[in-house]
């Protein structure tokens, strides 16, 4: 695929960009390899960034009555890697990457991790050609529903949290294990350890659901560095 495929995608995201500005950002390591070019790991560093600062500021200016835990979680559902993914799906951006025939043969094209960083790659783009406020503009138009939808989940689901966490950052799910059981039936307590990112925690409540709650709780807000 060369740079002059690119037209429609450059329609589609609504850019007045050239395909030779927009191809970097979806160079695949693989074809840059090849090819001896730069791959798009630079501009995705630099659209990952972009992308939570933007949404940051969204989420700060739309949501006035929520406090920084929440905004916080908010966040953290709305950049991780599943989202981007299913984002660059509806924009079949997987059809514009630049691979190496291997790459091609083990479907790489189709990975969300890939997916991801080539939607934060095209965002990094966006920005050294156009400025932050127009970052943010299309990070607005890009979400969509998005944004409102996240706001109106269950603000305590922490274990879906954290897995969405566990996914964007270290690349895998956190795993839980049942530790105790004590107490007569009708008084029963659980604790619960959750372990990820070389983290390991404890959560205790009156049902198995609701230790890995707290224990999930408690790991999530370590992680993102919120205070409970």
């Amino acid at each position: 695929m060369e740079p002059q495929d690119l037209s429609r995608l450059i329609s589609t995201l609504g850019l007045d960009l050239s395909p030779e500005e927009l191809a970097p950002a979806l160079y695949h390591a693989s074809y840059a390899n090849e090819r001896g070019v730069e791959s798009n790991e630079r501009l995705e560093f630099l659209g990952d960034a972009v992308l939570d600062l933007t949404v940051a500021d969204i989420l700060f200016h739309r949501f006035p009555d929520r406090d920084e835990g929440e905004l916080t979680k908010l966040r953290a559902v709305l950049v991780s890697r599943p989202v981007l993914a299913e984002i660059a799906r509806e924009l079949n951006l997987g059809d514009y990457l630049f691979l190496s025939p291997g790459a091609e043969e083990l479907g790489v094209r189709d990975r969300p991790s890939v997916l991801a960083a080539a939607l934060e790659a095209v965002l990094g783009v966006i920005f050294l050609y156009k400025g932050y406020e127009f970052s943010r503009g299309f990070v607005e138009r890009l979400y969509g529903e998005r944004i409102a939808e996240a706001a109106t989940r269950r603000s305590e689901d922490y274990k879906s949290l954290l897995q969405e966490l566990a996914q964007r950052r270290f690349g895998g799910l956190p795993r839980y294990r049942l530790l105790e059981e004590e107490g007569p039936d009708h008084e029963k307590v659980f604790t619960v350890e959750v372990s990820l990112g070389g983290k390991r925690v404890l959560g205790r409540g009156r049902n198995l659901k609701e230790a890995e709650q707290a224990a999930a709780k408690r790991l999530y807000l370590q992680l993102e560095e919120v205070t409970d």
